[in-house]
């Protein structure tokens, strides 16, 4: 039986900034440079050959600034905390979390450490129904798709997106990979980390009380990889913490189209409380 009816609402994930990034003349200089030892990792530079990659725009924007480690294989704990920190203010807590996540999808027994490409193994954490991907029975679940993509965005009608457009598109894409894909389900946890994905570009890049976030940031972080500091964006000086992801997941959850009983009973499903497995 197809997810749908427990798949239109959720939890997850955060970020948002006063540390600029070089300017586009700036970058357009150093894109074909590698990163030096011990420079800040403010460069972008696109992934190249032998670098490997997520199905997350987020984690591969960091590893093409050079945040995480370029090529996007053997992320430690420590790699994981600094970039987050650095890059995006998130408090180690939840940071912490997020790579104990991650770290299931290293098929290697007791692994210390994953690489981008573990992440597209297919409904662990990937999942159906993303906002720039294709699902995983369609071939290429990693890469970003622009005919997906462009599904998502029309959902966004303004300049400045809501939490209800946002929680809109998110439904939306749920609805379309239910009704094309033959084997479309979500997980509890992909089904946590789907809705994630959308608390998440709201907090890391817009405002984390009202849920409103830039458009154009949004659209320029999913098709380049690469933080929107050339159109205006800076990460927020005070710090993302776990109950900040409450919060907003809470909003997210509000948006969406089930009603309370429904949407509760799905978050219980999950057995998954804000960042926290309980």
């Amino acid at each position: 039986m197809k997810y749908y009816l427990f798949a239109s609402a959720a939890l997850f994930v955060a970020g948002t900034s006063s540390f600029r990034l070089p300017t586009e003349g700036q970058l357009s200089n150093r894109r074909q440079a590698s990163i030096p030892a011990g420079h800040p990792p403010v460069h972008w530079k696109p992934a190249g050959p032998g670098d490997v990659r997520a199905p997350c725009p987020m984690l591969n924007t960091l590893a093409n600034h050079g945040y995480l480690p370029h090529d996007g294989k053997n992320i430690t704990e420590e790699h994981t905390i600094r970039a987050l920190k650095v890059a995006l203010n998130i408090e180690e807590e939840l940071s912490q979390y997020l790579f104990q996540e991650a770290l299931t999808t290293n098929p290697a027994e007791n692994a210390t450490t994953f690489s981008l490409n573990d992440l597209s193994r297919h409904n662990i954490l990937e999942h159906d129904a993303s906002l720039s991907r294709l699902d995983h029975y369609f071939g290429d679940n990693h890469d970003f798709n622009q005919k997906i993509f462009d599904q998502t965005r029309s959902y966004w009608p303004d300049p400045v997106i809501s939490v209800q457009a946002a929680a809109n598109a998110r439904e939306a894409r749920v609805k379309a990979s239910n009704a094309t894909n033959p084997t479309f389900a979500l997980s509890e946890l992909g089904l946590a980390f789907g809705y994630g994905e959308t608390a998440a570009y709201i907090i890391i890049l817009g405002n984390k009380t009202t849920g409103l976030v830039n458009r154009s940031w949004v659209e320029y972080l999913f098709e380049n990889e690469r933080l929107p500091s050339e159109l205006g964006w800076v990460k927020r000086e005070d710090p993302i913490s776990l109950s900040d992801l409450e919060n907003m997941l809470q909003q997210v959850v509000n948006a969406t189209g089930n009603s309370e009983e429904t949407k509760l009973d799905m978050i219980k499903r999950g057995d998954f409380h804000i960042g926290r497995r309980s």
